[in-house]
């Protein structure tokens, strides 16, 4: 008898260690389970901000590699939401895009409200391949027409750049800040 069962990340590290469950490649976070948002420890944002910088030189002096599928040493995924979940110190291997905008890990802002270490998500597409999130470091204007973020993307891996996500309207980009985040 075959029996499907939606493991959620926790669970599966859990099963994993008794031995119940054998996890033989990447694992996909799914919705967090009641009080695993409290769980996610209290991170200031400089914190964050210096652990999203680690991966800009984590692989001897170069950026983590993008990968959909692969999980870098520290145990998250290498792609945009790993990446995010990574500096915010969420539970391995993190919660994918579309989680981390609505399964309470963050609460929607303004974009003009953005502070360093918020995030901006594009969470909304029917497609994996559409979807991003960044984290927002600082505006590169006065005019905030654009911002410094720091992100994990295809092609290029981590990286620190300039970036007009959400300011323009209509590109699916929203402003959100992560619940752990502190000031």
């Amino acid at each position: 008898m075959s029996r499907s069962h939606r493991w959620s990340v926790p669970a599966l590290a859990a099963a994993a260690l008794l031995g119940s469950v054998t996890l033989t490649g990447p694992t996909h976070a799914t919705a967090p389970q009641a009080g695993a948002i409290a769980a996610a420890p209290a991170i200031t944002r400089h914190d964050e901000i210096e652990r999203a910088r680690t991966w800009l030189v984590a692989r001897g002096g170069k950026p983590v590699p993008y990968s959909r599928d692969l999980i870098w040493k520290d145990g998250f995924r290498q792609d945009c939401s790993g990446y995010a979940s990574m500096a915010l110190k969420l539970p391995q291997p993190g919660p994918n895009t579309v989680a981390l905008a609505n399964d309470g890990w963050t609460t929607p802002i303004a974009m003009p409200a953005l502070g360093q270490g918020d995030l901006v998500i594009k969470a909304g597409s029917d497609s994996a391949r559409f979807r991003h999130v960044v984290v927002f470091d600082h505006w590169a204007d006065a005019a905030h027409t654009k911002y410094w973020a720091y992100e994990q993307a295809g092609g290029a891996g981590t990286r620190y750049t300039i970036h007009d996500y959400g300011l323009t309207g209509g590109d699916g980009y929203h402003a959100a800040h992560p619940r752990n985040l502190t000031d």
